[in-house]
């Protein structure tokens, strides 16, 4: 994924979460020729890979490849969290 184009107006707003402290100013931004990149300072792995994790999780991604997962789970409803490659890989792997 490259950096995401910023707007005067879209920056007053990526600066306004990250005055509130939100998970959502996190990225990689182009702003008239200049990339900014918002992380969070001294973040650990573990902590890199659950927002991660989270974020692909919400957008109905695949945690592995970010592919787009469209099974659900028929128990809770829920979008599966692997995609079928990523599915049958696993289900081979276990069997």
């Amino acid at each position: 994924m490259g950096p995401t184009r910023l707007g005067t107006e879209t920056l007053r707003r990526m600066l306004a979460d990250l005055r509130a402290g939100a998970d959502a100013a996190l990225g990689t931004y182009l702003y008239k020729g200049l990339r900014i990149q918002v992380s969070r300072y001294g973040s650990t792995g573990t902590a890199r890979t659950a927002r991660l994790y989270r974020t692909r999780r919400e957008r109905g991604l695949c945690v592995r490849c970010g592919a787009g997962v469209t099974r659900k789970n028929p128990s809770s409803g829920k979008l599966y969290r692997l995609c079928e490659a990523h599915r049958r890989k696993i289900d081979s792997v276990s069997a």
